[in-house]
């Protein structure tokens, strides 16, 4: 029988919570820099539910913004 030890998923996406944390900023201000408001996309997933893909928010600081 062999085991197999399981590496822990790569998060695709994150909460605005997450995402503000990832980028040292308020969730206030990176709410004012999400689409259409500013140039950071976001998934939205249901009614209230709004997700930052980490790609995203890595090509965002990438491009010195």
């Amino acid at each position: 029988m062999t085991t197999t030890v399981s590496e822990p998923l790569e998060k695709l996406a994150v909460t605005l919570k997450q995402a503000a944390q990832m980028l040292n900023i308020s969730e206030r201000t990176l709410w004012g820099l999400t689409c259409p408001r500013g140039p950071i996309p976001c998934v939205r997933i249901g009614a209230r539910s709004v997700r930052y893909s980490v790609d995203a928010l890595k090509a965002y600081l990438a491009q010195g913004a």
